[in-house]
């Protein structure tokens, strides 16, 4: 979503693109009382740039993950219209001797669709939206549970409490939404069930096993299918939480030596969840190569709180010229080869996707354009590039007739895919390809064909080529360019799609 009109939206139906539009900025602010506080979202900052929609289990509403540092608001909108049906703002915590301190960086539906599962990344919380739905799945409730919060971070106090939006949306249908619960019966101490720091340094007790978590700005929370929730960290480890109970309580965790950071790619094949990591969004992430591949039994936390480290994840994949990972590494400890296709040797494990038979995992590589692919049992790897015509190096691949032209200097066909998902069919994965002018991850997003990528599924779900671009556009965006290790561009091109999302057409 970005500036402009009205389109045809999902089935047929009109609605409005720019996110300013489907969620209105005369929309009023009110808290947990339900007493309004005297702002409208137009008041309000940090609202505008939409990192990413993910789609429930019953393909008919998206979360929209509103990410900007302070701002902190997630909202629901529906598929079939572009209708907004709830609109949220984190809680601000003082995390980091900050005031108001918040960001949403990505939701996560549970595998029922009935909650919401919500990293407050700057925040250092995961947050809960409880969503009731009739009997034929219409979300007719939506309510933001203070109680369910788990803090992640030391030192946590909340300064400033989660508000609901409501008015009228683009078609002048009222938005739902609710404030329950109370912070006093959330979980927001300094320890876990094993009595030793969520992160690193609380000063109650001492720091986790194997490096411990030293710095817990979530990045993503993968549910599974048993009710659990996966916390990747930007620093490494993880913590693993139930979520079907209120406050939400951990019953496993890892340090970042265990599970390296910055992952955000994680899926469920069977009884196993999989889970990578990558390079740091942060400076930090500048000099980092890494692409590792975890696989954890989701059955063995059925059972309350696991000692640390227990049970261990299989290694599926680790390149061997890994450097720093947020934790342990492999190589040297840094990669100073930038990004340029054809120069750089950095790696940057990121998004994945399941084949609909469960048998072949498909994690994307940022930065070498390529894909990894397991076996779910036998965690066989094969790999396909999307540079080629057929995904093993014959012919020029789709994104090079779609890339930018107004800066000669820019390498093309150049993808830096990210986000993806398989279509309801199970022939292709829909992937997002980065822009010229990255807005996050500066240092390992900088791509030639912004827009949404098609990937033919081949030998059975191994392997893929690359065979369309739908190509984006955005020349509005007044966003500063930069991509360190990359092409100094010149051009106007600020079109950044971070993810694809697949919903069937009703």
């Amino acid at each position: 979503m970005g500036h402009g009109g009205a389109r045809r939206g999902v089935g047929g139906a009109s609605g409005p693109c720019d996110l300013l539009d489907v969620f209105p900025q005369d929309l009023v602010e009110y808290d947990g009382d339900g007493e309004p506080t005297g702002n409208t979202l137009a008041d309000l900052n940090g609202f505008g740039r939409l990192h990413g929609m993910l789609p429930d289990p019953q393909g008919r509403y998206v979360t929209a993950n509103i990410f900007a540092p302070s701002g902190g608001y997630v909202g629901i909108i529906d598929t079939r219209s572009k209708a907004a049906v709830s609109l949220f703002r984190v809680t601000g915590t003082n995390v980091g001797g900050g005031v108001d301190v918040r960001s949403v960086h990505m939701s996560f539906w549970d595998a029922t669709g009935s909650s919401i599962l919500v990293a407050n990344l700057h925040g250092k919380l995961l947050e809960r939206i409880d969503v009731v739905r009739t009997r034929a799945g219409k979300i007719k409730a939506a309510t933001f549970n203070r109680s369910a919060t788990l803090g992640v971070g030391k030192g946590v106090a909340v300064t400033a409490q989660s508000t609901v939006f409501r008015g009228r949306n683009a078609y002048g249908r009222r938005l739902i939404g609710d404030i329950a619960g109370d912070y006093a019966e959330a979980d927001l101490g300094d320890l876990t069930p094993n009595g030793v720091c969520k992160e690193n340094g609380c000063g109650e007790a001492e720091d986790g096993l194997a490096g411990g978590r030293p710095n817990n700005v979530i990045i993503c929370p993968v549910p599974s299918r048993e009710g659990n929730v996966y916390i990747t960290m930007g620093g490494g480890g993880l913590l693993v939480a139930k979520t079907d109970v209120t406050p939400m309580v951990i019953v496993g965790e890892y340090g970042n030596q265990v599970i390296n950071g910055a992952g955000c790619g994680g899926a469920q094949m069977g009884k196993s969840m999989w889970l990578n990591a990558g390079v740091s969004a942060s400076g930090a992430g500048a000099t980092w190569s890494t692409f590792t591949m975890y696989r954890l039994d989701d059955t063995a936390f059925d059972n309350g709180a696991n000692p640390e480290n227990l049970p261990l994840p299989e290694v599926a994949f680790r390149d061997p010229n890994n450097t720093a990972t947020g934790g342990e590494q492999m190589g040297d400890g840094e990669d100073l080869t930038g990004q340029l296709p054809g120069v750089t040797t950095r790696r940057d494990a990121h998004g994945v996707a399941v084949t609909v038979d469960e048998q072949y995992i498909h994690n994307v590589d940022r930065i070498q354009n390529v894909v990894e692919v397991f076996h779910s049992d036998t965690l066989a790897r094969t790999t396909y590039d999307l540079t080629s015509a057929d995904g093993q190096g014959t012919g020029v691949g789709a994104c090079a007739a779609k890339s930018v032209v107004d800066d000669l200097g820019l390498p093309g066909n150049d993808p830096a895919p990210d986000l993806l998902e398989r279509t309801p069919d199970g022939k292709y994965l829909m992937v997002a390809f980065r822009g010229p002018a990255p807005v996050s991850v500066k240092h390992s997003a900088q791509g030639s064909c912004p827009g949404v990528g098609i990937i033919e599924l081949t030998d059975g779900g191994a392997s893929g080529r690359l065979v369309g671009v739908l190509r984006s556009s955005n020349i509005v965006d007044t966003s500063a360019a930069g991509a360190p290790g990359g092409h100094g561009y010149t051009g106007a091109e600020r079109s950044d799609v971070h993810a694809a999302t697949v919903v069937p057409k009703r």
